[in-house]
């Protein structure tokens, strides 16, 4: 393992300031292990290039399996889609098939209706025409027996003044 500091320049400063060079040797043997053991620990978290090259083929193997699924479900979805759209248009021509016969049976019974009342109309006002004609007619016999009782009566009256 490679340090990041020079343990010679080390012990040397520690004997500077008053340590024998057991000690300091001690200190830095100390110092040695303690960053040997937290390297340890550092180096058993990380991953290795190669580990993590083979993580990363394993999550894009795992990323294209989930992209065909996805593919395919797409399919089957579109798919079920289509048919679907296909049925409710085939719902929707019946039903306007439907509602085009209910209108042109509606509109026929409108006319049939319609016709019937004209013809009743007709009916009614030839029913009046007549009634009035056999009106006029009665009217016309009274006026005209009128007429004539009032000649025979102003002949009487002639003959009764002449007599």
């Amino acid at each position: 393992r490679k340090l990041f500091f020079d343990t010679h320049a080390l012990v040397c400063l520690l004997e500077e300031n008053g340590f024998t060079t057991q000690q300091s040797e001690v200190i830095v043997s100390a110092l040695v292990n303690i960053m040997n053991t937290n390297l340890d620990v550092i180096y058993k978290d990380m991953v290795t290039k190669v580990q993590q090259e083979i993580a990363l083929q394993q999550v894009m193997s795992h990323i294209g399996g989930v992209k065909k699924d996805m593919i395919i479900l797409e399919k089957s979805e579109f798919s079920a889609l289509c048919s679907e759209n296909e049925k409710i248009k085939l719902e929707l021509q019946q039903i306007k098939k439907q509602v085009m016969d209910e209108i042109t049976k509606v509109r026929a019974d409108n006319k049939l209706n319609l016709n019937l009342e004209k013809s009743r109309v007709k009916e009614l006002h030839a029913q009046q025409d007549r009634a009035l004609i056999q009106t006029d007619r009665k009217i016309d016999t009274e006026v005209a027996d009128l007429k004539t009782m009032l000649e025979s009566h102003k002949l009487d009256n002639i003959k009764y003044l002449a007599g």
